[in-house]
């Protein structure tokens, strides 16, 4: 039964749908594992890679107390009869876009938020498809006709409170969050369940007495401002309903803010060869992958892991933006240098180019005119790679010090 109220927003208020795919990746492999629907499965990595982490899972296996971001052991200590099956990427972003085709149907207005959930502004479509909720019913009801997949939604006056709609009941309902109905729907939650509350932000404000999300918006504004800063201000703003953020058109997203690669590895890199190894593979992807969305960074940022699940990260900042192999492994390999000891074991090694521009922004030369002349002789050797992968498979074409790795 769809659970919702009247549609008794305010006729000038806008009207945000957030509609988020139920069990994305595990839903998309049921399409192709049909003798899994009726047992407990999860789209997980591959455990003797050491990726063994529970990605998505479906509403049997959630029954178990199953939960994303838990290892395979974990999960099957819950739950002993768990079927896993691998993800498969390229199918979840393809079923994507022809989920947010259908959103486009009713109003240019959608914002991608991640691969499986979409802001939409309806307020200009009402007099041609209904209200709010009938808009999120139909869009639910061809959905699921057409692709045998099940969404929820939240419809609200607001980007924050939609959000939070679509989370407020699963699997496929429809649940509308009104100036009317907010202070009894969403104050007497707990504060971690407020869109942008995170679980350190969380556990500041208990420590202060604010336990529910109601606490918060009924607190001092410049206390909690004092407390955790320009965020303290946006969340309780939040609380209160003060959201205005503009759902983008779908042609003018949101550019991505940092292009980035990681690896668990099948067993622990120790050496500098090997991290030399890992480094320029790892930075060949960054760098293609920037390419790909015609982009350059300024920074660079590298995360390891160690042996003890411990995280270290380092960035630096460069003086001209790259989006080639060589430069990025350079500036890589320099940090790592400065901060770790290279006989000490490396579980996940991540590099992320940051400061993205566009690839064709203006940009300072160098006063050496051959390092302008292998810059660009650079770019084009990495392009014909680009070419040769997409006519024949990544594993194609790669750099020497690359290949035949172990791990």
């Amino acid at each position: 039964m769809d659970n919702y109220t009247a549609d008794n927003t305010a006729s000038n208020d806008r009207v945000i749908l957030h509609c988020d795919m139920n069990g994305f990746f595990a839903s998309v492999e049921l399409l192709d594992h049909p003798e899994l629907r009726d047992v407990p499965m999860a789209v997980s990595g591959d455990p003797d890679s050491r990726h063994g982490i529970i990605l998505a899972k479906n509403e049997i296996a959630k029954s178990y107390g199953v939960v994303t971001a838990e290892t395979i052991w974990q999960a099957k200590k819950k739950c002993p009869d768990l079927r896993t099956v691998p993800p498969h990427h390229e199918k979840y972003r393809a079923y994507s876009k022809l989920i947010n085709a259908v959103y486009l149907e009713y109003t240019d207005q959608v914002e991608p938020f991640s691969v499986d959930e979409s802001w939409l502004d309806v307020t200009a479509s009402r007099k041609l498809f209904g209200t709010g909720p009938e808009i999120a019913d139909e869009i639910r009801r061809r959905i699921r006709e057409k692709y045998d997949l099940t969404l929820s939604v939240g419809v609200s006056f607001n980007k924050i409170f939609a959000k939070m709609g679509s989370d407020y009941k699963k699997p496929d309902a429809t649940t509308v969050i009104t100036r009317d109905n907010f202070r009894d729907l969403l104050w007497p939650l707990d504060i971690g369940e407020l869109f942008f509350v995170g679980g350190a932000t969380a556990g500041k404000l208990r420590k202060f007495g604010i336990k529910t999300i109601g606490d918060l918006a009924l607190s001092d504004r410049r206390m909690i401002s004092d407390l955790l800063g320009k965020h303290g201000g946006e969340i309780h703003d939040y609380a209160n309903g003060l959201d205005t953020t503009p759902v983008l058109l779908y042609s003018q997203r949101a550019k991505a803010k940092s292009v980035g690669h990681n690896v668990t590895f099948s067993r622990n890199l120790q050496g500098r060869e090997d991290i030399k190894k890992a480094v320029m593979s790892l930075s060949s992807e960054v760098a293609s992958r920037l390419r790909k969305k015609h982009m350059k960074a300024f920074g660079i940022k590298v995360d390891i892991k160690d042996t003890d699940l411990k995280v270290i990260s380092r960035q630096t900042q460069i003086s001209t933006p790259t989006n080639l192999t060589e430069v990025i492994a350079e500036t890589s390999l320099s940090i790592i240098d400065s901060l770790w000891n290279p006989d000490r074991p490396i579980r996940m090694l991540s590099i992320t180019g940051i400061n993205l521009c566009d690839e064709n922004q203006a940009q300072q030369l160098s006063l050496f005119a051959s390092e302008n002349v292998r810059m660009e002789q650079g770019e084009k050797v990495e392009r014909a790679m680009d070419d040769i992968r997409a006519k024949f498979g990544s594993g194609a074409i790669s750099f020497a010090g690359t290949m035949h790795r172990d791990f």
